[in-house]
């Protein structure tokens, strides 16, 4: 099995259960990997026989612009349209962080890191 990541999609999305959070928004990174068999790409050099990064990105970005309570619920969605919109993916991974989350105290990021 080999991998493609699509690392460092960054977003601007309305997420989270303050009431301030879905007027104001905030930052997020997402990095996404799949494992997928692309030996046929590798000789063919043709597209259809690999995933399509922008496809990953594209699914990212959509779901990320529904809002949600929980960047668990976001990163399941993703992860789920992932796995039935790309059929040869055998795994498929995501860390969705939050930036400068709404929390007393200086920190950088939140992180929910899952697979399927």
């Amino acid at each position: 099995m080999k991998r493609i990541e699509v690392n460092d999609i960054r977003l601007y999305a309305y997420h989270g259960c303050l009431p301030e959070e879905a007027r104001i928004g905030g930052e997020y990174r997402i990095d996404l990997w799949v494992d997928v068999d692309f030996e046929a790409a590798c000789h063919s050099d043709a597209l259809k026989d690999t995933v399509d990064y922008v496809s990953l990105n594209k699914i990212a970005c959509e779901e990320m612009a529904i809002r949600a309570k929980l960047i668990e619920h976001v990163a399941h969605r993703i992860l789920k349209r992932i796995k039935e919109e790309q059929p040869t993916v055998q795994k498929a991974g995501i860390a969705l962080r939050k930036l400068s989350p709404p929390i007393n105290g200086n920190v950088g990021e939140v992180a929910v890191i899952m697979h399927m």
